[in-house]
């Protein structure tokens, strides 16, 4: 491993599972002008960050919040105008001394807590350092984020929903998609960072990988899903395919008149970003490109694709819904998408000029319409924004 970084976009396509709903192989450059769009919003986007980071810690944003350094920190790294240039620039020192900082007792890269969350980020841009220092640092941390899976048959409980999955950590443990997504792709890459290496452990211990895959089986919308809810449930045809945040997530509709007065129970709305997010976890488990549960959830998100909201959500979780969007398709080599008519999608140049056309006059980007989830901080969002350009500009 040499210590040239990577950067985090063109690092994503050392996945390779070919799961393309439509795959063409570009005869030449037909998208310059886009690119140049492109690398003109990451400098602006690049150039605020920079502008703002914490000039004594090396810090972005919440300093109890490593992960907002280390998205930070992956989406400089991720300028197509560093290509060229040898080292590393002195923002993402100073971020990564910020990160190197925080590393706890149990290997977990965390502030006072959400371990999981900022451990798996923080992994992420490790990674992408290609700086062999580090690799002591991630093969520790890989760890923390294994001790993280739930297995509460280990606690006299069997068939738990949350079995296989990961959460927060500490207060917030039980599983969900989100942070099960992200620990599977930090453990995804930091296995391929750590091979052959005196710090390759995974032979030793690794994630239950199948437990793992069962978990995020059951937060997609399925009958098979459904049937295992303890209770009269129903699943809408509209959410089959797509995915929620944690299995059993329902909510109750109108009282049905039975025998028992039940009342029935009805899955939630399957939504845009788990639904991405998902279908990411099932690529970094290595899940056949042919299994079922992949074909449906790109019908889901084909049927569902829109650039005005988060499916399902609104503006809610909307620069987080571009983000895995961007990650899922550009690894998966999709080239375009499909309606239910057969009207061609051309997800790259859409999604590209929606995002650009939301940068503001200081080079940042914020949700406007939704503070969930953290998307009023322009930290965040103008991180999450710059890594999703640079996953398009890679795929262009």
């Amino acid at each position: 491993m040499n210590h040239r970084y990577l950067p985090l976009a063109l690092l994503c396509f050392a996945i390779s599972p070919a799961m393309a709903q439509e795959t063409i192989k570009p005869t030449g450059d037909s998208n310059v002008s886009l690119k140049l769009e492109i690398e003109r919003a990451i400098d602006r986007g690049v150039a605020y960050l920079e502008a703002n980071q914490d000039q004594e810690t090396g810090a972005w944003s919440d300093p109890k919040l490593p992960a907002f350094t280390a998205l930070s920190v992956s989406s400089i790294l991720g300028n197509p105008a560093l290509a060229e240039e040898p080292g590393l620039p002195e923002s993402a020192e100073k971020g990564y001394d910020f990160l190197l900082s925080n590393v706890k007792p149990d290997g977990g890269i965390y502030g006072k807590g959400l371990a999981t969350y900022n451990t798996a980020l923080s992994i992420m841009a490790l990674v992408q350092s290609g700086n062999r220092d580090h690799l002591p640092v991630i093969a520790k941390a890989r760890r923390l984020l294994i001790n993280q899976q739930q297995d509460y048959d280990r606690l006299g409980e069997t068939d738990n929903l949350f079995d296989g999955g990961v959460g927060y950590g500490g207060s917030y443990a039980h599983s969900d998609l989100s942070n099960t997504h992200l620990a599977l792709e930090a453990l995804y890459y930091s296995r391929k960072a750590l091979a052959d290496t005196e710090y390759d452990q995974s032979s030793e211990f690794d994630l239950d990988w199948d437990a793992a895959i069962e978990f995020v089986s059951r937060t997609q919308n399925s009958k098979e899903t459904i049937d295992r809810l303890g209770e009269t449930a129903a699943l809408r045809e509209e959410d089959e395919g797509g995915f929620i945040y944690f299995p059993g997530d329902t909510k109750s509709d109108e009282i049905v008149i039975t025998g028992n007065d039940s009342k029935e129970r009805t899955a939630l709305r399957s939504y845009g970003s788990m639904s991405y997010a998902g279908l990411l976890a099932f690529i970094y488990a290595d899940m056949d490109r042919d299994d079922p549960r992949i074909a449906s959830v790109m019908s889901w998100l084909q049927k569902n694709f829109t650039l005005d909201e988060n499916p399902g959500m609104d503006a809610q979780g909307l620069f987080y819904y571009y983000h895995t969007m961007s990650k899922a398709l550009a690894i998966t080599g999709t080239e375009h998408l499909m309606t239910p008519e057969g009207e061609r999608i051309d997800w790259k140049e859409d999604l590209a000029l929606e995002v650009m056309s939301r940068q503001l006059s200081d080079g940042s980007w914020y949700n406007e319409e939704s503070n969930r989830w953290m998307e009023d901080n322009k930290i965040l969002v103008t991180a999450y924004s710059l890594l999703t350009l640079q996953h398009i500009y890679r795929s262009l």
